[in-house]
């Protein structure tokens, strides 16, 4: 086995909140640039920009996974992560179907849906930014439902984390793990934040701009770059696992 270096939280230009220079190249040539062996594409409750993220890591060697970065009705914030983009493209859809509003861009910013080439192709006129109407439940059920993982984001932060808008997790609630941001170790999490429970911790961006990609990451031991191998490195299966966040 060998160690691989992961961001599982990044955001490109489709967030109303991340810069232009967030484009799928963009992001993908400074994660490489970073020596990230593996990424994962989590936009705001959309996950428009990551097939061509997928495209480009493919020609430079970063492996790249599609998710989101989906916005319960309770306003908690759940990483959903895929294998390939089909299975992302099945809970866009579930997750769409579930998100009111339209974006004001002159409010809440662009919302940029590029390609490969850095040349844009549309903007997305949801209101990505916004709560659906999906409960905590739902959306990890059902990622789990299309074989995705499902990680609670930044259960550190004062704002959209799961214990910040419910007090706790659930202890029945089957996430495949939490993640804490840069502001904190996993180590400093544990102590903190007893809701954390024994539950899988990562550390990722959550970058919004390019100097922030890489700022923080999770080392996982595992066989492969890939997404069957962290499934197993967050299960502890084999000797897999993760040897560092931060």
């Amino acid at each position: 086995m060998n160690y691989y270096k992961a961001d599982m939280h990044i955001h490109t230009c489709l967030s109303p909140c991340a810069e232009w220079e967030m484009s799928p190249r963009g992001v993908v040539e400074r994660s490489r640039k970073k020596q990230l062996d593996i990424i994962a594409i989590c936009d705001h409750n959309s996950m428009e920009n990551a097939e061509a993220a997928m495209r480009v890591g493919k020609d430079i060697g970063v492996n790249v996974l599609p998710g989101m970065e989906i916005c319960s009705k309770e306003e908690v914030h759940i990483l959903a992560i895929f294998e390939n983009s089909n299975l992302a493209r099945d809970m866009q859809e579930y997750v769409y179907a579930h998100l009111p509003g339209e974006n004001q861009p002159e409010f809440f910013g662009s919302q940029v849906v590029a390609n490969e080439n850095d040349e844009v192709l549309a903007e997305n006129q949801r209101l990505l930014i916004g709560a659906t109407t999906l409960g905590v439940r739902e959306i990890v059920e059902h990622t789990h439902l299309l074989g995705g993982l499902s990680i609670a984001s930044h259960v550190d932060r004062p704002a959209f984390g799961m214990i910040s808008q419910l007090g706790f997790i659930p202890p029945d609630l089957p996430l495949d793990g939490v993640e804490v941001s840069y502001r904190m170790s996993p180590k400093e999490a544990r102590k903190k934040i007893p809701g954390i429970r024994d539950l899988p911790c990562v550390t990722s961006s959550d970058a919004h701009y390019p100097d922030d990609i890489g700022k923080a990451m999770t080392v996982f031991m595992m066989n492969a770059a890939s997404f069957k191998e962290i499934r197993l490195a967050l299960k502890g299966d084999g000797g897999r696992g993760i040897l560092s966040a931060g």
